[in-house]
């Protein structure tokens, strides 16, 4: 459970033998601080995650393929804040977990799984930006199969649940060893470097080269329809000019002075003729405004994602590489200070993805 308590020993029944270094029960004061705190979190998500989701609700025209994949993000958002870092309030403030083991493995499980399931949902939407703009015919196709867009969902939910799920569900009865006391509730692998890193892998250094990968190729074909679109405009201006529209009217006389043999000039009459503007658009045109439209729309929202993708990556990368760091020297390299610092810039993501998402769609 990616919480305050979940690399804390606390209380006067922590084992001395475990390998992971007992941190001292935190003060009155700083629990009522932290309750306080982590109210307000639980707040801030559930308030903001339930906007969104309402929203869908009500607002047919927010039912897309890619608003969907948005849908997903702040559901694991709001389960973060409403069970996970919620249930850790009354265990932060007394420092013991009063639940039963049976609560305390689902809750484990839940925390592991939604915020493992917030990264894929990032990488989801990378993935979807990706195909509008690198394969827009293939994302056009996938706008109306909402099946596949349920399935890809329900995939993010079941790999996410897979990477820790059954460890945090049965690691006591894979290893037969339970190195904590009655009263703590954390998962039984917090102790084994190699789970950790391997999980870390999966949860987040995946995740991590999957957007560096997709946001990349975005960029890039980004970059080479601004310079195509430029260089078919300067083609265009590089042309000879046409002659400006105009209109004559009818029986209008264009005069060519001709001198006869007495010296008198005459004027030939033009057949009657009428030159009209047509103000119609050419294919050319039109197709030019038609990707010049799609090309600003890929840019806006290529620049949203990247808001949201570099929040993600700032939030959770302290994070996972102090787990990892503390998962192989047993907790002694790093302080428990600095992981709880860690723990709140998560906390933080889970409040700040709502703000973002009018960025990704106007209606939000």
């Amino acid at each position: 459970m990616k919480t305050l308590k979940s690399y804390e020993q606390v209380g006067g029944n922590a084992s001395a033998t475990n390998e992971y270094a007992v941190v001292k029960k935190p003060s009155e004061g700083k629990n009522i601080l932290l309750t306080v705190l982590l109210s307000l979190i639980v707040v801030l998500i559930v308030l903001g995650n339930s906007v969104v989701i309402l929203a869908f609700i009500v607002d047919r025209r927010l039912r897309t393929r890619s608003n969907f994949f948005l849908l997903n993000l702040s559901i694991c958002d709001f389960l973060v804040g409403a069970i996970s870092i919620s249930l850790s309030i009354p265990y932060t403030f007394n420092g013991k977990w009063m639940l039963g083991k049976f609560l305390c493995k689902l809750w484990v499980t839940i925390g592991y799984s939604t915020t493992t399931a917030s990264a894929y949902s990032v990488v989801l939407i990378s993935y979807d930006r990706f195909l509008s703009v690198n394969k827009a015919v293939l994302h056009r196709s996938l706008q109306k199969r909402h099946s596949q867009t349920a399935l890809d969902m329900t995939l993010v939910w079941i790999l996410s649940f897979l990477v820790y799920g059954p460890a945090a569900l049965l690691w006591e009865i894979i290893t037969g060893t339970n190195n904590f006391p009655e009263d703590s509730c954390q998962a039984g692998f917090i102790e084994t470097w190699y789970f950790i890193l391997g999980a870390s892998t999966l949860d987040f250094i995946l995740p991590l080269l999957s957007l560096s990968f997709f946001n990349l190729r975005i960029y890039l074909e980004i970059i080479k329809h601004s310079r195509k679109r430029h260089n078919h405009s300067t083609s265009r201006f590089s042309k000879v000019k046409a002659i400006a529209p105009f209109t004559l009217a009818n029986n209008t006389v264009f005069s060519s002075p001709q001198t006869n043999e007495k010296g008198d000039n005459n004027s030939v009459p033009c057949m009657d003729l009428k030159i009209t503007s047509d103000s119609a658009q050419t294919p050319e045109r039109s197709d030019g405004h038609k990707n010049s439209n799609k090309l600003s729309q890929d840019k806006k929202a290529a620049k949203s994602l990247a808001i949201l993708v570099s929040v993600f990556i700032g939030c959770w990368t302290p994070y996972s590489i102090l787990v990892c760091i503390r998962a192989v020297c047993k907790g002694y390299c790093v302080e428990y200070f600095y992981l709880e610092i860690a723990v709140w810039f998560v906390y933080a993501n889970s409040v700040i993805n709502p703000i973002l998402y009018p960025m990704c769609h106007k209606s939000f």
